[in-house]
């Protein structure tokens, strides 16, 4: 999962980004509405959390560009006021959810769990193939019944190939969705962190490398080739 993170307390906005890369959460943060704006005009994310109050554009315009984009992210709103007045007009402006400051972190993620799997409600929570099991609210995944122990990288990873059903998923999607915007383009990450997950999960291979092009899980025998990926 990736979201952006609209906030101008830069302690608190990097708290945050810091406490939900612990949860294998990438996460943008944009300290005032213009930067928003262009981040929002250039990558893909998946929930918006906004501060009301931030200099530039308001929370609230960027929760309306979102809505009149028709993306469907969903939004998540911070705010230090909990009058029931403000609550429904965030909700008004197309808010999905609501956050009272101050918040512990520990909400703040089962929050964007709960509307990530909203946002995918057409797809099951917990998915199944191959033999492979990956609940993505726990954060467990199993093959064939066994325990496989992951990384929180290693999972943010697995999560977007197995979301592609089958289709491949380039490098570069990999960096944009279980990275964040500092990830260095050039960086060896990716191929590390697939090389590790193969090992991870053992033989047979699950995840296939497909030559110039990028990563997919083999939805059908679970024979994945190039145990050692080679990029």
């Amino acid at each position: 999962m990736r979201v952006l993170v609209v906030e101008d307390e830069p302690l608190m906005a990097e708290a945050v980004r810091d406490g939900l890369r612990l949860e294998a959460i990438a996460a943008d943060v944009a300290g005032d509405g213009d930067t928003a704006l262009e981040l929002l005009s250039v990558n893909t994310y998946d929930i918006a959390v906004l501060d009301r109050d931030i200099p530039g554009p308001s929370g609230d315009e960027i929760a309306r560009r979102i809505v009149e984009s028709g993306s469907g992210m969903p939004i998540l709103m911070l705010t230090a006021a909990d009058r029931l007045d403000d609550l429904a007009s965030g909700f008004g402006l197309g808010a999905d959810d609501y956050l009272t400051k101050p918040f512990a972190l520990r909400e703040l993620v089962l929050r964007l769990r709960a509307l990530d799997r909203r946002r995918a409600h057409n797809r099951p929570p917990v998915r199944e193939v191959a033999g492979l099991t990956v609940d993505p609210f726990r954060r467990e995944v199993y093959r064939d019944g066994r325990y496989v122990a992951l990384t929180r990288k290693q999972f943010a990873v697995l999560e977007v190939l197995v979301a592609a059903e089958g289709g491949v998923v380039s490098a570069e999607q990999l960096l944009e969705r279980a990275w964040d915007e500092n990830a260095d383009p050039f960086t060896n990450a990716v191929r590390i962190t697939v090389s590790a997950l193969r090992k991870r999960l053992g033989e047979p291979g699950l995840i296939s490398t497909v030559p110039g092009v990028g990563y997919r899980i083999d939805t059908q025998t679970g024979t994945g080739r190039d145990g050692e990926d080679r990029g």
